[in-house]
């Protein structure tokens, strides 16, 4: 299906709250993940192997990563005049706010989408660990002459009061919206589950721009105030996530796999499916790759010792270690007798010998004493590391050296 002129809005800038102490100089888009990538570089790579080039990225909160990573590993040819990841941080056009909320983001950028002349636009968010193919999105958009497509995922009904749910009729038009209902509606033809809001949002040029508009900054969200407001007079529907095809998906990855790693035990799990000989999840896709931040060095050495069930980067010096279920990002330094279980190392971290780490996350540029033992008393750990409240999961927070325990 030939498929019209499409600009895309990629909401960038959450705080990540939930995710301190790795929020603490970054935005969550920003924060590293999977031994060799940022959580915005998935939704950025679906754009890209989508064939959507147009692509305005809206940052605010601690940007300056972020920004350094769009520019380094995001820059598009010039002489394409259409091809580009171009960042925009909040303006200030209408006042001196930042923005107020999804819709005001967009509202704030409005002339943006006047300038490109686009006939669609696409919102998604950046927060999230997925794949998905938004051309076929867009062509159920324009199969059903919608004004607006909104991205749903069904979730079994006892879990459907966490999120947003979507009350639709068997021709995935919706009729209405309940945000985190005590007795969700399920969908009309699975009794089982309920349709659930991904955030991710398809827009005719015309429509978006009416209801910004109409908005006058008073009605600040996409979810809870734009798009329920347009159900009532316009033509809204919900695209099944589930029903996206994915060429090069193996047979073992759980359909539909989206993740919203908002929380330090999300972000851990998440993780560990990336892991083993059938992952959930699996990175080795050459079909549809999740294009990776570059790396300028040499290759990984390993010199000895055991490694199991682990994702080594580049650049790194693993000497005689014992790595098991763990994510290792690129140079690192992991020297004689390091034992390592169920960790996520970060970019230059330097590991030195004897230290012993269980279920630890360290951020970058850490250098570790030697014989260190975090993750195994966390009474010891509270004065070394920051202990996330609900996983038990020991963060090592970005940057200098580690000192002995206090004594």
């Amino acid at each position: 299906m030939a498929h019209p002129k499409v600009l895309a809005f990629i909401l960038a800038g959450g705080k990540g709250e939930r995710l301190f102490p790795l929020t603490s100089f970054r935005s969550k888009p920003s924060v590293p993940f999977g031994g060799r990538y940022r959580i915005v570089d998935f939704v950025l790579s679906n754009f890209v192997n989508s064939g959507i080039y147009s692509i305005y990225l809206l940052v605010q909160y601690k940007s300056q990563s972020l920004i350094e990573h769009v520019r380094q590993y995001w820059n598009f040819s010039s002489i394409v005049k259409d091809h580009f990841v171009a960042v925009v941080p909040p303006q200030m056009k209408m006042g001196p706010e930042w923005f107020q909320g999804t819709a005001d983001a967009v509202l704030q950028n409005i002339n943006l989408i006047k300038d490109h002349k686009a006939d669609l636009v696409v919102i998604f968010g950046a927060d999230h660990i997925y794949r998905m193919d938004i051309s076929q999105m867009i062509d159920f958009h324009i199969k059903n002459e919608a004004d607006v497509t909104v991205a749903a995922r069904p979730v079994p009904l006892d879990q459907a009061s966490a999120f947003g749910v979507i009350v639709a009729d068997r021709e995935k038009r919706i009729t209405g919206f309940q945000e985190k209902p005590k007795e969700p509606v399920s969908m009309p033809d699975d009794p089982k589950r309920a349709f659930v809001s991904m955030g991710n949002y398809i827009f005719r040029t015309d429509v978006l721009i009416e209801a910004l508009v109409k908005s006058q900054k008073k009605e600040n969200d996409f979810g809870a105030h734009i798009i329920p407001g347009l159900v009532k007079k316009g033509k809204v529907f919900a695209y099944d996530f589930t029903e996206n095809i994915i060429p090069g998906t193996k047979p073992y990855e759980e359909k539909g796999y989206w993740r919203d790693v908002g929380t330090i035990q999300a972000y851990f799990d998440a993780h560990c499916d990336l892991l083993g000989e059938k992952p959930v999840f699996d990175a080795h896709n050459k079909e549809w790759p999740i294009h990776p931040q570059g790396f300028v060095g040499p290759s990984t050495k390993i010199l000895g010792g055991r490694i199991k069930n682990s994702l080594i980067a580049e650049g790194s010096i693993i000497k005689r270690a014992k790595i098991s279920n763990s994510i290792i990002q690129s140079g690192v330094v992991i020297e004689d007798g390091v034992t390592i279980d169920e960790c996520i190392i970060m970019d230059g971290v330097t590991i030195n010998k004897g230290c012993s780490l269980r279920r630890v996350i360290i951020d970058k540029h850490n250098v570790l004493s030697d014989c260190e033992q975090i993750g195994f008393d966390p009474d010891k750990d509270r004065f070394r590391s920051h202990i996330d409240q609900a996983s038990g999961i020991a963060i090592i927070p970005r940057g200098g050296r580690m000192k002995q325990a206090l004594k």
